[in-house]
């Protein structure tokens, strides 16, 4: 069988390569990661018309192919290594000249190659002309015309990129003036002559990126030869420093100069003409004049993120219903098949409510999704970046931070787990970790129940003001610990935030279906086996080892004690199943009322005597300092598999059985007149729960995209002493204020 052709897209960020690459796979196509990096990869199938299969990889979006980025990296590993037989460089047409640079890279590297011209219906609105043909002309590869968001063009950008795969890699020589060509000479002689690195890159552009100062390639050069490394050095050296005496700059900087000379001279060979003025000022620049304005754009960014929240938890209220419904069915119809005993409560409490905890989530994680989606192919996340960017650097982070705190919880709700794969397009590694170490103390999902449940007790006549403080003080004290992080063990200087601000666009249907389903599956994919797998063992923890013998035998001798207290046609009125609640005897309800009281009581002891109950115990030497109790501390246990946990075991615990987080008013009754409870303690937990561990997952997730297990566990460890530290303080200042009456 012949192996389908491979065919790389590649082009700058916002050039429409991920909508090119939608259309041409569709639902054919999978996404995971790099090897050792957390750089996105997207392979797909596309069937031409002929019946013929091409494999179709989306390379990460890139200004250039110098090591400047993981991404970059990536591209460019990518190329050199795996050796497509094509690539499709995806090139915006409304704004050639800064996208040609990316393909006079190409060029020098010698890539077999067709040129997508994208988006020429903006273009066109700009009063931009085109000859495509005569650019095809003066770069020597085929240049087609497309515009990706409506499929026009595909086809015959697919049937000529066939035309091209598998040709000889043909590298282009652009000059770059008198001080760097004599030297480029000299180099790429030795190059040659010493087959350096042969294998992978052409001489000329070797020598090129040792002139650029390519960090990965001296260290790859000194790994092949640390001799020929060297004398290539001293060559770049020298030109460095006769271009600094004779220009005050340097090598890289000469190179850029010639190569937007060099696409400046194809430009003005009648390849584009405009109707308007090249200054005129286009459609997304008069909408940026107001979106981005100093003061109406972050009043504007407010409400259009408000609305998103408003979108969001809106029209997920009926699915996520749906779904609770049908997991509420579920757990009854597993309950009536199965037997009293282990296996029936590990399915019911440990898998089917686990999963279901989980799962319920997926409507409005959905919804989320795709309300971003609009807002990210509609060009105006770029804009909040933008606008928060001077706030954050303040802080030691980075304008591409902020979306990450937006989809962490920022105005409440939304997850950390997708809020820490959002870190993904910082370039800073030190930057990043300060994020996605950070985001997690945002007001997410999990925690709503909780913050409304002890808001709703205990502050119920300004609970909306309190909530709004909340997201406040998340936001303030993310960022503060964000600082602490990068003038402590993340020291670095900032990277500039450079980026392009995209033509605001409409976004395609199917596009935003597409990005929704990816991000969604991926929060399935990650959260849900581990959530199962916590919600099992939490479940053990909470049930093992049982009460004792003796514990056991004293509370069946009690139960029979009430059982011989009454009349033998009471018990039997009292435990037929047949009699309707209605129609029961007072005695038959005391009866019942005095059994059910023995039966919270054999709770209450089994949770005490349980693993997770003799945990708490143990926490109480401590926590007291806080205010939390033994019950509240075995929540809070359960708090680190997942917050939502946190208020179903506080049911538990006060020996209310399974407590729903959408139904806490019994539970919030309990509180409410529970001695131990009063405004501080419950404002104590509020600022414990928001701040401490982030959930199991959270902590996976912060693993895997950090690269090393020991970020997870610092996360785990300082947020919690942290939180805990902050919740004495409250609680403490608050109790000596006398403000817990």
């Amino acid at each position: 069988m012949t192996k389908p052709i491979t065919v790389a897209l590649a082009g700058n960020p916002n050039s429409g390569k991920t909508t090119l690459f939608n259309a041409l796979t569709g639902a054919r196509q999978h996404v995971g990661n790099y090897p050792g990096v957390t750089v996105e990869k997207k392979e797909g199938l596309h069937v031409t018309p002929a019946g013929e299969s091409i494999n179709i990889v989306d390379l990460p979006g890139t200004y250039s192919l110098t090591a400047y980025s993981v991404e970059e990296v990536v591209a460019r590993d990518y190329l050199v290594q795996e050796r497509p037989d094509v690539v499709v460089n995806i090139v915006d047409a409304s704004n050639l000249e800064r996208n040609l640079y990316l393909t006079t890279q190409f060029l020098e590297l010698g890539v077999p190659m067709v040129v997508a011209l994208n988006m020429m219906d903006v273009a066109e609105d700009r009063g931009i002309t085109i000859q495509a043909s005569r650019l095809a002309e003066l770069l020597g590869v085929p240049v087609v015309p497309i515009v990706a968001r409506s499929n026009k063009g595909t086809a015959e950008l697919m049937a000529t990129a066939l035309t091209q795969a598998g040709k000889d890699w043909n590298p282009l020589h652009i000059s770059y003036g008198e001080d760097l060509d004599g030297v480029l000479f000299s180099m790429e002689k030795h190059i040659a002559e010493q087959g350096f690195l042969a294998r992978l890159y052409p001489p000329r552009w070797l020598a090129v990126k040792y002139l650029e100062n390519d960090s990965q390639i001296r260290e790859r050069g000194a790994k092949e030869s640390a001799a020929i490394s060297a004398d290539l050095d001293r060559w770049v050296q020298e030109a460095t420093a006769h271009l600094q005496k004779t220009m005050e700059t340097y090598p890289e900087a000469i190179i850029a100069d010639h190569r937007y000379g060099y696409i400046k001279s194809l430009l003005r060979q009648e390849v584009i003409t405009r109707k308007y003025d090249a200054d005129r000022l286009y459609a997304s620049d008069r909408i940026d004049k107001v979106l981005t304005n100093r003061f109406l754009g972050p009043l504007i960014m407010l409400a259009v993120l408000l609305g998103l929240y408003k979108f969001t938890f809106t029209y997920s209220e009926l699915p996520v219903a749906w779904l609770e419904g049908f997991f509420g069915w579920l757990r009854e119809v597993v309950g009536g098949l199965l037997p009293d005993g282990y296996l029936k409560s590990m399915l019911v409490s440990g898998i089917i409510d686990g999963v279901g905890g989980v799962l319920g989530f997926v409507p409005l994680i959905m919804f989320m999704f795709f309300g971003i989606a609009i807002l990210e192919d509609s060009g105006y996340l770029a804009r909040v970046a933008f606008m928060m960017d001077r706030i954050f650097r303040m802080f030691g982070l980075h304008g591409s931070s902020v979306m990450a705190y937006i989809v962490s919880g920022g105005i409440a709700g939304g997850c950390a787990v997708p809020g820490v794969m959002a870190t993904r397009t910082l370039r800073s590694e030190r930057e990043r970790l300060a994020t996605l170490l950070t985001v997690s103390f945002m007001n997410c999902g999990a925690k709503l129940p909780v913050l409304a449940l002890l808001t709703g007790v205990f502050f119920a006549n300004n609970q909306a003001q309190i909530m709004f403080l909340l997201t406040l003080l998340a936001w303030g004290v993310a960022l503060l610990v964000a600082k602490l992080y990068r003038v402590t063990i993340l020291r670095g200087e900032s990277t500039p935030f450079v980026m392009e601000l995209p033509p605001y666009r409409l976004p395609t249907f199917r596009g935003l279906l597409i990005h929704t389903w990816e991000r969604t599956w991926q929060y399935v994919k990650k959260a849900g086996t581990v959530i199962l797998a916590i919600s099992i063992l939490l479940w053990a923890m909470m049930t093992f080892p049982g009460l004792p013998a003796s514990e056991q035998e004293r509370i069946d001798a009690l139960r029979q004690e009430v059982l011989t207290s009454y009349p033998a046609e009471v018990v039997q009125e009292a435990t037929d199943e047949a009699v309707a609640a209605a129609e029961l005897s007072p005695e038959a309800e005391e009866l019942l009322a005095n059994l059910d009281a023995l039966d919270r009581q054999e709770a209450e002891k089994t949770l005490e005597y349980s693993a997770a109950g003799r945990a708490g115990r143990a926490l109480e030497q401590v926590s007291w300092l806080a205010g939390f109790d033994w019950r509240t501390n075995i929540a809070l246990v359960g708090g680190f598999a997942a917050k939502e946990v946190v208020v179903s075991t506080l049911g538990t615990a006060y020996s209310l059985g399974e407590v729903d987080p959408e139904a806490t008013q019994s539970l919030a009754q309990t509180l409410a007149e529970d001695p131990n409870w009063n405004p501080v303690m419950a404002f104590a937990l509020i600022v414990f729960v928001m701040f401490y561990a982030p959930c199991f997952v959270t902590v996976v997730c912060i693993a895997r995209e950090s690269g090393s297990w020991k970020w997870g566990f610092f996360a785990m460890g300082f947020n919690t002493v942290f939180a805990f530290g902050f919740a004495v303080v409250v609680y403490q200042i608050g109790m000596a204020l006398g403000l817990g009456g």
